[in-house]
């Protein structure tokens, strides 16, 4: 049977299915995250009315994204809960992106070179959904990897630098 492009499907292995170092490590990275936007959140709770509501629906997408990436790579995959959780995490994701674009704060109204991460975010959104209702489970798996390893932990991180608010919540 043929998936996306026509390329036929490859045999799913166990190894495929079972978490590895990279996971772990993505894992460790979204928690770690996760803690820091944590702390950083109850820092800041003087400033919590000034905030746009689109910045908290942008915070609660991230923060679902965040505690849900560690259970959906380091739990048993495959299953009804994988799916479950992949599209609440994938629909977490999805809203992030498209809430970005309401959210202008560090560029004087302006969109900036982070929303294209955005934009990005929406295809892979789709990419991602698309080859785990096909079952590529190696183009599943990459596109995974490289949201949470993009959107997640490296955007994730520098929102906290450069005077962005959550860094001046968390260090200041």
């Amino acid at each position: 049977m043929a998936s996306l492009f026509g390329k036929p499907k490859e045999r799913i292995t166990p190894a495929q299915l079972v978490p590895d170092g990279f996971d772990r490590l993505l894992s460790a990275g979204a928690a770690l995250l996760f803690v820091a936007l944590c702390i950083a959140l109850l820092r800041g709770q003087k400033d919590w009315p000034q905030l746009p509501l689109a910045l908290w629906f942008h915070i609660a997408t991230i923060a679902t994204a965040l505690v849900l990436t560690p259970v959906m790579l380091l739990r048993k995959r495959g299953d009804k809960w994988h799916r479950q959780l992949g599209y609440v995490w994938v629909s977490a994701m999805l809203i992030t992106a498209i809430v970005s674009f309401d959210i202008r704060l560090a560029n004087r109204g302006s969109f900036s070179i982070i929303h294209l991460l955005s934009v990005w975010t929406l295809i892979q959104c789709a990419l991602i959904f698309w080859s785990a209702r096909t079952h590529d489970v190696a183009r599943h798996k990459s596109a995974v990897r490289g949201m949470v390893l993009g959107a997640l932990l490296i955007a994730g991180f520098f929102t906290f630098p450069f005077n962005r608010l959550l860094g001046q919540w968390l260090f200041g």
